[in-house]
């Protein structure tokens, strides 16, 4: 390891309740060293959010800092234990292999923030694993944390990314990197799981109220078993994290049980993607070969997800068994409603209709949504330019949309839509074009604009990452500088584009 800085590091203001209150629940660990540190990106305006005291610092101290060479005195690293179902297998012992959670802050909303190194080499957990992260995969993190965050969708977000000096082996050499990660938490479905599966009833009555206390408080009731009103309040929240999910196309690719939070918040970027032209069957991950984590699957997927989630918390619904299937199976059919209304009410949004509650009118919007994605299905239209070319009809221009939706359809739909928003047929309103732009991105990370800033990053080139990055910044605003990362992938380019984990 190289000698590092003399630069002392001032307190942070950790608050680590995970490793107070769950002390049996991870492993104390420490990263890896590495050879030769080197920040390659700090989001600042996180890190002043968080409370960190980073401004003093200079660059190479923050990157033996986010490389873990030197951690607050505070800190104290471990790797957390949890199971998954992975691809709808049960693997009992998965926990983190690569990661290591280093500290909890208070924000200064007086939220309680995680932070974890992702990468940051081998644990108990890694199972052979090499432990460590390709720089590409944790730049491709940042990009769509940062994306789904400015779109408004719940989600874990990058704090900074530092090479490592190393590289590291996957099917090819890429440079090596370590990420830390802020979420709300890191509890996840199969962290209960991973208990639940041991028979650990006390274990598990624990990690109830600890989720139950740091995301629910509002939830606690003595008259109602923690356990029922975690499941409720989860079930809520992943129903329109999911709706969020599918009104902006984005496809999460890797929905393993693993992979849901207790919070609500969308984590690992792995073989994510955004859809393109509109096919509800669009599968991007190079190893979902059955197409489980389809796009038009994530809500099936998210309530298998939660029912794994209840089976784990029956000991603890009730003492009979079968009363506690029965209550949770009460919460469970409550799902597709709360995804439906959920989605209804974000496509609503994007189709510019007044959220009106009576059911004739809910009926007529379900089948106005329904019919619009049925043209942009028939068609394969672009799913994010065609709402965008539906704002511009309203402006008075109908090419870009007709030259998307070129179907004899689209005309009558287009009256049912003026009928619904108050417009006489080919009447103009500027105030509803805005409106309708305010609510659906120009700009998305587009995949073939993605891979070529990726691939020019562990190149050593940063300037296209960061061009992006830039640009996602301001997604619903058309920036002329940035055209070129706003239009479609090439056809070529998506006929053979994969994604894959990284891992």
């Amino acid at each position: 390891m190289s000698s590092t800085p003399h630069v002392a590091l001032p307190p942070f203001p950790f608050d680590n309740s995970f490793v107070r209150e769950l002390p049996d629940f991870a492993i104390p660990w420490q990263p890896d060293p590495v050879p030769a540190p080197k920040l390659v990106y700090l989001n600042h305006e996180l890190a002043a959010e968080l409370n960190l005291p980073l401004a003093m610092l200079d660059e190479a101290t923050c990157a033996v800092l986010f490389t873990g060479q030197r951690l607050p005195a505070e800190a104290e690293p471990v790797a957390q234990a949890y199971a998954g179902h992975q691809f709808g297998g049960f693997a009992p012992m998965l926990g983190d292999g690569r990661a290591l959670l280093w500290g909890e802050v208070i924000d200064r909303h007086g939220c309680r923030r995680d932070l974890m190194f992702k990468g940051s080499g081998p644990t108990p957990f890694s199972r052979g694993g090499d432990g460590k992260a390709a720089l590409w995969a944790m730049l491709k993190e940042v990009l769509y944390g940062e994306a789904l965050h400015v779109l408004g969708i719940p989600t874990t977000r990058t704090l900074a990314v530092a090479t490592t000096g190393e590289w590291v082996m996957r099917t090819q050499r890429h440079p090596g990197a370590i990420l830390t990660r802020v979420a709300a938490s890191h509890l996840r479905v199969g962290t209960f799981a991973f208990f639940a599966a041991r028979g650990e009833r006390e274990k598990l009555e624990r990690l109830t109220r600890y989720a139950l206390a740091r995301h629910y408080p509002e939830r606690i009731d003595d008259a109602a078993p923690p356990a029922l009103a975690l499941l409720e309040a989860v079930v809520e929240r992943q129903a329109n994290l999911v709706a969020q999910w599918m009104a902006v196309g984005f496809i999460h690719g890797v929905m393993n049980t693993d992979n849901m939070t207790i919070s609500g918040e969308t984590i690992d970027f792995g073989p994510c993607a955004f859809l393109e032209p509109f096919d509800p069957q669009t599968v991007f991950s190079a190893i979902d070969r059955f197409g489980r984590y389809a796009y038009r699957e994530q809500p099936r997927i998210a309530q298998w997800n939660l029912a794994r989630f209840a089976e784990a918390l029956l000991p603890l619904l009730d003492p009979d068994p079968h009363t506690a299937v029965t209550l949770a199976n009460r919460v469970l059919e409550r799902f597709p409603a709360l995804y439906e209304a959920a989605w209804l009410a974000a496509m609503r949004r994007k189709l510019g209709l007044t959220p009106d509650g009576d059911a004739e009118t809910i009926a007529y919007d379900r089948a106005l949504v329904s019919d619009w994605l049925e043209l942009l299905a028939q068609h394969t239209a672009d799913f994010t330019a065609a709402f965008r070319a539906l704002a511009r009809t309203c402006a008075g221009d109908p090419a870009p949309l007709r030259a998307l939706v070129p179907d004899p359809a689209l005309p009558r739909w287009l009256e049912r839509w003026q009928h619904r928003v108050g417009l006489a047929p080919g009447q103009l309103n500027h105030a509803l074009a805005e409106r309708l732009a305010e609510a659906n991105p120009w700009l998305i990370p587009r995949n073939e604009a993605v891979t070529a800033a990726l691939s020019a990053a562990e190149a050593g080139d940063l300037a296209p990452f960061e061009r992006l990055l830039s640009a996602i910044q301001a997604p619903f605003r058309e920036n002329p500088a940035y055209a070129d990362l706003a239009r479609p992938s090439s056809p070529a380019f998506l006929a053979q584009f994969r994604t894959t984990c990284g891992t």
